[in-house]
């Protein structure tokens, strides 16, 4: 059973040209990913044409200036397109996040003629990226990253592996972070490697709990040559530009989130509604309707979090508190709506007849990616007490 159509959310909105980008995601999610998603989540099917879809509708280059091609709109308007996404299918709306990971190093730091050659195709959805920083022996720890870019001549050449990669295998450019020097985060850069370079190669994907129409595998790098022009920002600028882009990126996983459990509390509410027992609707019981009070509340508070966050960015405030308070609310509250849901439902929620149960299971992976959610408590002690 497909999801229902996710309900119009009251939104803040700084324009009316951004209250036409929502209701033409909302218009995209109900005529290009609702009827497909339930299909290809059960069959694994990687949906590389809905990316296109997105690139032509202008939605994969939001967040990014005019100048360069981009849709010029603040983070505040990016988020919550990112939502009505995810809302709607969340492999989508984390592909949408994670490509837009992967731009963030060249449009933030590459220099104006990679710029010009290269942003153009990625913004516009030609070409779908992926973010490496991750490795089979470090995750949180990335300034551990071993995998090595040593300079020959007018090329760097590549070895090692990247584990964890989100269309890993299907992008068509992957932004590396790799080591060029020194141990530690000194010795770190960023290549921008093309999806079909030699000598790169994908493990199979994951065989995951959730998600699994989006790839997820290990990328090895065995002697691929990447040419010396591809180094984003300064050899050892890299842990500076990995950082930066998981800031933004962890608020792009907190509006998934809070997508992904409004589009649960949508499906609980409805059945709520319409199952009788005891000759009226289970909703009219006090048990269940507090169930659905509390999971609407979280929701609203982990939405107002997100969007205070992306407030901060927006105005050239610092916001790595903010994104990590917020990636840490939202996956949790995500994590317990979509359970409650499956309760809510009963035995149907246990069942693949409704999507409550996916639900759930994309939940779990919320609270893992982008910085776990054990690393978010880290950071934000850390911010409260070394100021």
């Amino acid at each position: 059973m497909n999801a229902a159509p996710p309900k119009p959310v009251e939104r803040r909105l700084p324009s009316d040209e951004a209250r036409e980008l929502l209701a033409l995601t909302r218009e995209l999610v109900h005529r290009e990913l609702l009827p497909r998603a339930a299909e290809d989540e059960a069959a694994g099917r990687f949906p590389r044409e809905v990316f296109r879809t997105l690139g032509e509708a202008g939605l994969l280059s939001l967040p990014y200036p005019e100048a360069v091609g981009g849709g010029d709109q603040p983070y505040e308007v990016y988020l919550q397109v990112l939502e009505e996404l995810a809302a709607g299918w969340l492999a989508i709306g984390l592909g949408t996040s994670v490509h837009t990971l992967s731009c963030h190093a060249l449009a933030t730091f590459g220099s104006p003629e990679q710029r010009e050659r290269w942003l153009p195709g990625m913004l516009g959805g030609e070409q779908l990226g992926a973010y490496c920083l991750s490795e089979p022996q470090s995750g949180s720890d990335a300034a551990a990253l071993r995998t090595r870019a040593d300079r020959e001549g007018a090329e760097y050449v590549l070895r090692g592996t990247k584990a964890w990669i989100t269309h890993g295998g299907r992008a068509d450019f992957y932004s590396s972070i790799v080591r060029t020097g020194e141990d530690g985060p000194r010795g770190i850069s960023c290549l921008l490697v093309p999806g079909d370079a030699e000598h790169l190669s994908a493990a199979p994907p994951e065989h995951k709990m959730g998600m699994n129409s989006s790839p997820t595998a290990q990328l090895h790098f065995d002697g691929v040559r990447v040419a010396a022009d591809r180094l984003v920002g300064e050899e050892g600028q890299g842990f500076q530009i990995a950082l930066a882009a998981l800031d933004s990126g962890r608020l792009g996983i907190a509006a998934c989130a809070i997508g992904l459990a409004q589009a649960a509390l949508d499906q609980a509410v409805e059945y709520a509604g319409t199952r009788q027992q005891f000759g009226r609707p289970i909703a009219d019981f006090q048990g269940l309707s507090f169930m659905l009070a509390d999971m609407a509340t979280q929701i609203e508070a982990g939405r107002a979090l997100y969007l205070a966050a992306a407030c901060r960015r927006d105005e050239g405030l610092a916001f790595s508190k903010q994104a990590a308070m917020a990636k840490l609310f939202c996956t949790d509250t995500a994590m317990r709506v979509t359970t409650d849901a499956v309760q809510v439902l009963g035995g149907y929620g246990y069942t693949q007849d409704f999507p409550a149960e996916r639900f759930m299971r994309e939940a779990k992976v919320l609270q893992i990616v982008e910085g776990t959610n054990q690393i978010q408590r880290l950071v934000i002690g850390r911010h409260l007490t070394r100021g």
